[in-house]
C-alpha cells in the first residue's frame, strides 16, 4: 500500500510539471483528421515558431496599451512575446522580430539585417557595435553591446523605419504553392499593407494543405493565432479576415 501511495504521488507531481509547461502551437491545436504534420528541420526557423510559447487557453489579445484589440474575436491563441509599450510593433514588424529573435538565439548575429523603406541597410552587427543610425548613415555612438536589451532596441529601430513595402521586396517569392512551410508569409507591401506569417503546416494523401497564421495588426498588438470558425486556413477555403484576400499563392514569399 506504501509502495502504491508513493507511486501515486510521483505521477501527481508530474501531472503538475506538465501542466506549468507552456503550450504551444504543436500541443494546442489538434492536426485535422486526415492530415499530418508537415516535418521540419530541427533548429529551423519553422522549429523554433512551432515550439514559441503560448498564453494560457482563453487569453485576449491586448493592443500596446494594455487594451483588449479590435482583432481579439479572431483570436485562436496568443503568442507568449513583449509587445513594448509604444505603438511600434505592427504586422511587419513583428515578422522581422521573429526573424530577428530566431537569429538572435542561434548567435547568427551577421544574418539579422533589414532594409528601410528608402534603402537604407539596417544590419544589427553595426547596432551592436555602437553604431547608430542618423540622416541615413550610421554614426558610432556607443560601446559595443551584443545584449538583448541592445538588440530589443535595434529591433524598435527596425520598426522605426521599415514595413510591409520594404519587407516585401527582402523576401523570395515562393513559386510552388506546393512548397509551402513553416516560416513562409503572405504579404502585399503598401500604406497600409499587411502580412501573415504561416505557423504550421498539415497536408493530406493528395497534398492539400491547411495551415495555422499569426498576425499583429494596428496598433500595435499582441502576436494572435488567428482563427475564422477553425485555426486551420487553406486556399480552399473562404474566410472573412481583415485582408483575407491575401491568402493567395501570389502573395507567398519566403525568408
Amino acid at each position: 500500500m506504501k509502495n502504491l501511495v508513493i507511486v501515486y504521488c510521483i505521477l501527481l507531481c508530474c501531472s503538475f510539471i506538465r501542466s506549468d509547461r507552456a503550450e504551444n502551437v504543436l500541443t494546442r491545436f489538434k492536426t485535422p483528421k486526415g492530415y499530418t504534420q508537415q516535418p521540419v528541420p530541427d533548429e529551423s526557423f519553422g522549429d523554433w515558431l512551432q515550439n514559441l510559447p503560448l498564453k494560457p487557453a482563453g487569453t485576449h489579445t491586448r493592443i500596446f496599451n494594455g487594451t483588449i484589440a479590435r482583432t481579439d474575436h479572431n483570436t485562436a491563441a496568443v503568442v507568449d512575446l513583449s509587445i513594448g509599450h509604444h505603438d511600434l510593433q505592427q504586422c511587419a514588424d513583428v515578422v522581422m522580430r521573429l526573424r530577428g529573435e530566431y537569429l538572435y538565439q542561434q548567435k547568427k548575429y551577421d544574418a539579422i539585417s533589414f532594409n528601410f523603406v528608402s534603402g537604407f541597410k539596417c544590419d544589427y552587427v553595426h547596432y551592436a557595435n555602437g553604431y547608430r543610425y542618423e540622416n541615413g548613415k550610421w554614426v558610432l555612438k556607443a560601446d559595443k553591446d551584443y545584449s538583448y536589451k541592445t538588440f530589443l532596441n535595434y529591433m524598435n529601430l527596425v520598426f522605426t523605419y521599415a514595413g510591409t513595402l520594404s519587407l516585401e521586396k527582402e523576401l523570395q517569392p515562393v513559386k510552388d504553392f506546393h512548397t509551402l512551410q513553416t516560416g513562409d508569409v503572405f504579404i502585399r507591401g503598401g500604406a497600409p499593407g499587411h502580412c501573415f506569417m504561416v505557423m504550421d503546416v498539415v497536408e493530406d494523401a493528395q497534398h492539400n494543405k491547411q495551415f495555422l497564421l499569426a498576425q499583429s495588426f494596428m496598433p500595435a498588438q499582441n502576436l494572435q493565432v488567428l482563427q475564422d470558425g477553425s485555426p486551420w486556413f487553406s486556399l480552399a477555403r473562404a474566410n472573412n479576415l481583415p485582408y483575407g484576400e491575401l491568402i493567395n499563392p501570389i502573395y507567398l514569399r519566403r525568408f
